[in-house]
């Protein structure tokens, strides 16, 4: 064969290389791996959205074990989850990856090792960490509600409990801002709840270093529009705060209180909304079946009265589970009263990272959240404040 000829098979043997595989490889990514003692079981691949959670594959596994699934790259980083049964391993792909998982179908949320993603072995130990809180959480309030431990030492160590997960959290959160480790880590729940608490100044700071890098990053990503909103909606709240906004750039704008639409005791739905404007509102999540409350309802009263010509009014929502004796309290109450039927599974109180009860936020008359309320004592200098 001619040299000209060997030269031209050769260059169109490099055009095929430099067409085909690189192609291939940058538009795919691949999950695979051996699950033992799973056979007959099936294995879903799950899309976690921001809103929804989709399937996107699944297979039934032989007795191998062996798995693989394929999926074209995303234009963002984008978060899936492997499920067996009621088992779940979370990870998050940004870019052309292989990811291998190894482990047993007994043990296979926890147990399981990872190869190809270093994200992903930081999902595990985030996730080991959120469950570790978790368990602890539980027995916790087992002891709480058998009157083992006072509500003083539940308080105490409900806090210390969520304060040893955010340790863990924030190595991730801070150490590389920009990576979904770090977005993961920052929504992660308990009981419905964010560990992290947008109304917290501290908290705010987590909110605001993974805003701001997400922004830089990913401008156009959906989960920087989210997390974008929710930095400022904390910034808003914490006014005091402020030096964080320049510190993150980010821009401060209105954001609006969340309104709240619950049946009253006619069963007709009230809106936050329909009191709030011009008024100043205190907003009371609370449960009448409870030692506390009928202290509470007095100092409500106090300050309810002496203020309600000036504008001032609350709206109490009740998360007890027994509706006829919430009826019963709330009939004798001056203000507004509803109930959230979902009671300690409330959406509404998750939405406000309602921790504990009480709880009480503080509306001026212009509907923005100007405090949350943590001791009683100041309740009084901090309504009239802001009327």
């Amino acid at each position: 064969m001619k040299p000209q000829h060997l030269f031209r098979i050769a260059a169109f043997g490099l055009l095929l290389m430099l067409l085909l595989p690189t192609g291939c490889k940058k538009s795919t990514f691949h999950v695979d791996g051996v699950i033992s003692g799973a056979e007959g079981q099936t294995l879903y691949f799950e899309n976690i959205g921001i809103t929804a959670i989709t399937i996107i594959d699944s297979v039934k596994l032989s007795q191998s074990g062996r798995f693989s699934f394929s999926k074209p790259r995303t234009q963002f980083p984008e978060f899936y989850r492997l499920r067996l049964n009621n088992q779940l391993i979370q990870f998050a792909v940004d870019s052309t990856e292989t990811l291998t998982f190894t482990g047993d179908a007994a043990t296979f949320a926890t147990s399981y090792t990872v190869e190809g993603s270093e994200s992903a072995k930081a999902f595990k130990a985030i996730t080991l960490a959120q469950l570790d809180a978790e368990q602890a959480i539980a027995k916790l309030r087992k002891e709480h509600e058998s009157y083992l431990i006072p509500d003083s030492s539940y308080a105490t160590q409900l806090t210390q409990i969520s304060d040893t997960y955010k340790e863990i959290a924030l190595r991730y959160i801070y150490a590389a801002p920009m990576s979904t480790a770090a977005y993961f880590a920052l929504f992660q729940k308990v009981d419905g709840l964010l560990f992290f608490d947008l109304y917290d100044k501290n908290d705010s700071k987590a909110f605001g270093a993974v805003a701001t890098s997400f922004d830089h990053f990913y401008p156009k990503s959906l989960r920087t529009l989210q997390l974008h909103n929710l930095a400022l909606q904390s910034i808003k709240i914490i006014r005091q705060q402020r030096a964080l906004a320049e510190q993150a750039n980010l821009n401060i704008e209105e954001i609006n209180y969340l309104d709240i639409a619950l049946p009253n005791i006619q069963g007709e739905k009230t809106a936050l909304s329909s009191i709030a404007d011009g008024k100043t509102i205190l907003i009371n999540f609370t449960a009448y079946q409870t030692e506390w409350s009928p202290a509470l309802n007095m100092e409500l009263s106090e300050v309810y009265f002496k203020y309600k010509d000036r504008g001032f009014d609350i709206y109490q929502v009740s998360l007890d589970a027994d509706t006829h004796f919430w009826m019963n309290i709330s009939s004798r109450l001056p203000w507004i009263c509803v109930r959230d039927p979902e009671s300690v599974h409330s959406q509404i109180a998750a939405l406000y990272n309602v921790r504990r009860l009480p709880a009480l936020f503080l509306l001026d008359k212009k509907g923005n959240m100007v405090k949350r309320i943590e001791d009683l004592i100041t309740l009084d200098a901090d309504v009239r404040k802001a009327l």
